[in-house]
């Protein structure tokens, strides 16, 4: 199995071609911010976790938001803050539920290339110990394999680029998806 898929409808390789950010979108646990930042190190580029930005712009973690107004206020917000988004040259790691928001996802799609970082639940289930505290935007009584398997869904409508992260690791991710997106 190749770690590598395309869309047909992604640009080719020139750089012309390209647009100027990456946005990687998946599970939580599917390394989203681990792996932008080492692929913002090896393209030289800047770095925006949307989380971050999040608990940044509103001075509350996650998860208090959650308790506070409700996962479904969480996901407003992080689509509040992707369409603020005007910048080149970054690597975005969205939050898990930026795929709920279509009009975020068309903005990402119009100046991004999408990246789905896909693992198998079973490894995100190994990853992730604090499922309660995490600022998971799900309903309370949503298991989270429910909540896994409709992303998939959504991860793979708005996807360019699948890269199957099962077996490999973040340095690894990164070096495929720069190989792939030399946008300069």
């Amino acid at each position: 199995m190749s770690c590598l898929s395309v869309r047909s409808n992604l640009p080719t390789n020139k750089a012309s071609d390209m647009k100027s950010n990456l946005t990687l979108i998946g599970m939580p646990g599917s390394g989203k911010s681990t792996v932008g930042i080492i692929l913002a190190k090896l393209l030289s580029f800047g770095f925006i976790d949307t989380d971050i930005l999040i608990q940044i712009n509103r001075q509350k973690s996650l998860q208090e938001i959650i308790n506070e107004s409700g996962y479904l206020n969480l996901r407003k917000i992080e689509e509040q803050e992707i369409l603020k988004l005007n910048v080149e040259n970054h690597v975005i790691a969205t939050g898990g539920s930026a795929v709920y928001s279509e009009s975020a996802m068309l903005h990402l799609q119009d100046i991004s290339n999408i990246i789905f970082l896909e693992v198998e639940l079973e490894e995100i289930q190994k990853r992730i110990h604090n499922f309660k505290t995490r600022g998971i935007a799900k309903a309370e009584t949503q298991s989270f394999r429910d909540l896994y398997c409709e992303r998939q869904i959504l991860y793979k409508k708005y996807a360019d680029v699948t890269i199957d992260c099962n077996k490999l690791d973040q340095e690894e991710i990164a070096g495929t998806i720069s190989a792939k997106f030399i946008v300069r």
